[in-house]
């Protein structure tokens, strides 16, 4: 590995699952925790006290928490309050979203809509939350890697618009990462396959459910009957190009990427998707399948947040266990008697989310379509995101293209495998892949009477720029609001607007003689600036566009303070909680060996070990003094040192009683 200042890792923020990889001289991998998981469940959970757990027990003691335990937050990100209603999203959430107020002394927040979940008292935006979690990330970089990682790639659905590609960059930088790159899901998943990655343990991650074939190493395609590696699929065009689609469903997004590969270069010749379709939308269609029948059987409605959070994550369990059984049981305790209780059959999940299935290949259809190809000329279709080992969606995928979809990476994985490649690319570390991505949705401007005029059509290759001339329609008229819009449509209203800005002091002219050049640069990470100039005059206007429900420049330098500002108590409640972990899992296994030979130790010591499980317990609950704690514990293990290797050996003597038999 070179230099640590060198070190640029790849992060793949998901809806459901956030990982973080490293790509160095013996190619890209996965960073995982103690237990050997890469996968870090985008869960948090907050404490009254503001400590944050992050990760699978945030998940495991959601029920517990609903309030103040937080999921999908990647579904939120880069949306304002008033989008969120209109669009349902937030009925689904047991968690309270408000429209936050303008922040004192701020001028242009005063039109902005800015979305924030209320926990405890606090209000916390999107961003903010989803820096948390890059955070937990960029520590287990750190401790691995060692010393203070700094640069990062993260990766974005294909179809993110600006306003989300910018709330990302902004919880990069709160998390205190210099996001060097955004790439998009789709193609970064497209880089780990055709660099020959070789997947991770299998059984450090389970079995894919569904799968077509059992998950392998990623060899060349010609050990499994092809012709090379991804980078030339076929025999007859391994020296020209080959062409792959990408299809990305995730936890809360959908994507589908046409890629053209040929030898080193990765050019995206089209994109279509939908960033609120997803696992979490098929877990609503069981959810609603129980709540309705529930309320038929028993005429009762499921209100409070902790049952609706404990049906969210019996519905994602059902959903996965219907992707290698046939069917699932289903029961729910809902108090004074009474039990809901039902068999959830393959059959019928299929036909609840057969017609959102449906949507994303009608997004294949139109993207194949905008590529200028016909499925038939696709030569190889990569799965990625962990719903797509459900088995309705493989089969009609596969219906589609007319092709087994290639399924040998794990698709949870594969999009940080790729981050971390193009973070080596970006780093120095490799100078053999060029990646020439496209805008997911045009761009462009209002004009007279509400009309949107494109200054850069969708699927326009990256990094560009565009400069159209424009004029005034009022004599005299010496101010222009340019009103910047995303979207296919052809009205204002149909569209997305991005932010507006002014080109003021423009000298009074009669209407047309202005020419008012309004340019737009779309950089490598898809981020739009805008500028205007008024030629005659030389007066001019330019910004980076901040969407009116985002956050401002200023905003995301205030929250990027405060987490430096923070950073020390942040880390002593982080151990706060991992020691209270560890006082739970020694004391729990101090009383099972008490209960396996206890009956040896005599009554004085069995007592002493005993009052000592109540105290630590007791100052576990009590104190928030990690030294104090951590000193505890060491008294606890001398104190139980005697037990312990009794139950070694009473476990080592039936080991041996057991082969002598």
């Amino acid at each position: 590995m070179s230099a640590l200042q060198d070190i640029v890792i790849g992060i793949d923020l998901g809806t459901t699952n956030s990982l973080v990889a490293v790509c160095d001289d013996t190619g890209p991998r996965v960073l995982r925790d103690e237990a050997g998981q890469g996968c870090l469940p985008s869960f948090l959970t907050f404490d009254p006290n503001g400590a944050v757990t992050v990760g699978e027990q945030a998940k495991q003691h959601a029920v517990e928490n609903p309030l103040s335990s937080i999921f999908s937050i990647k579904r939120l990100m880069g949306r304002g309050f008033d989008e969120l209603t209109a669009s349902g999203e937030l009925a689904h959430l047991p968690f309270r979203v408000v429209k936050r107020a303008s922040e004192v002394g701020s001028t242009s927040a005063q039109q902005r809509d800015v979305a924030a979940v209320e926990i405890n008292g606090r209000l916390l935006t999107p961003p903010e939350i989803s820096a948390l979690v890059l955070r937990a990330l960029r520590e287990r970089a750190c401790q691995q890697l060692g010393g203070d990682i700094r640069k990062a790639v993260i990766t974005v659905p294909a179809y993110f618009d600006d306003a989300q590609r910018q709330a990302t960059r902004d919880a990069g930088r709160i998390a205190g990462l210099e996001v060097v790159r955004i790439i998009n899901e789709p193609t970064a998943a497209a880089l780990a396959y055709g660099l020959g990655v070789r997947e991770q343990d299998d059984n450090a991650r389970g079995s894919e459910a569904g799968a077509d074939r059992p998950a392998t190493t990623a060899l060349p395609l010609a050990e499994r009957g092809g012709a090379g590696e991804l980078s030339g699929l076929t025999g007859e065009r391994r020296a020209h190009e080959s062409v792959v689609a990408v299809y990305d469903l995730g936890g809360g997004t959908f994507d589908v990427s046409i890629l053209r590969i040929s030898g080193g270069v990765y050019e995206v010749l089209s994109t279509h998707g939908n960033s609120c379709l997803g696992g979490d939308d098929f877990d609503r269609s069981i959810i609603g399948l129980v709540q309705n029948e529930i309320e038929t059987q028993f005429e009762l409605s499921i209100e409070s947040p902790a049952t609706r959070q404990a049906l969210r994550s019996l519905a994602e369990h059902v959903k996965m266990r219907l992707s290698s059984e046939r069917q699932a049981a289903l029961e729910i305790d809902l108090g004074h008697g009474r039990s809901y209780r039902r068999t959830l059959t393959r059959q019928l999940f299929e036909s609840l989310i057969g017609p959102q299935v449906d949507t994303t290949l009608a997004a294949c259809r139109r993207a194949v379509e905008d590529a200028g190809l016909t499925p038939e000329a696709i030569d190889r279709v990569i799965l990625v995101g962990g719903s797509t080992r459900i088995p309705l969606v493989r089969r009609k995928v596969e219906d589609f293209f007319g092709r087994v979809p290639y399924t040998a990476l794990n698709p949870e994985e594969v999009v940080a495998l790729g981050a971390a490649v193009q973070a080596a690319v970006l780093a120095g570390r490799r100078r053999d892949t060029l990646l020439l991505d496209v805008i997911p949705l045009s761009l462009g401007i209002e004009t007279l009477g509400g009309a949107m005029s494109k200054l850069i059509l969708r699927n326009s290759r990256i990094p560009c720029q565009v400069t159209e001339r424009f004029s005034t329609f009022v004599d005299g008229q010496t101010n222009v609001k340019i009103n910047v819009l995303q979207g296919e449509r052809e009205l204002v209203r149909d569209c997305r607007s991005l932010g507006e800005f002014e080109l003021r002091g423009i000298p009074p002219m009669p209407a047309g003689m202005p020419k008012i050049a309004v340019s737009f640069l779309v950089d490598e990470n898809g981020i739009l600036n805008v500028s205007a100039v008024e030629e005659r005059s030389g007066r001019q206007a330019s910004i980076q566009i901040v969407p009116t429900h985002g956050l401002t420049t200023e905003e995301v330098q205030r929250m990027e303070l405060e987490a430096y500002a923070h950073a020390r108590e942040d880390m002593t409640a982080h151990r706060l909680i991992d020691l209270r972990n560890q006082v739970a899992f020694d004391t729990h296994k101090a009383e099972r060996m008490l209960e396996q030979v206890g009956d040896a130790l005599g009554e004085s010591k069995r007592a002493e070990i005993t009052a000592a499980i109540a105290d630590l317990r007791a100052l576990a609950e009590k104190t928030d003094d990690a030294d104090a704690l951590y000193d505890a514990l060491n008294a606890f293990d001398r104190t139980t040192l005697k037990l312990a290797e009794m139950a070694i050996t009473a476990t080592l003597r039936q080991g041996n009683q057991a082969r002598e038999s």
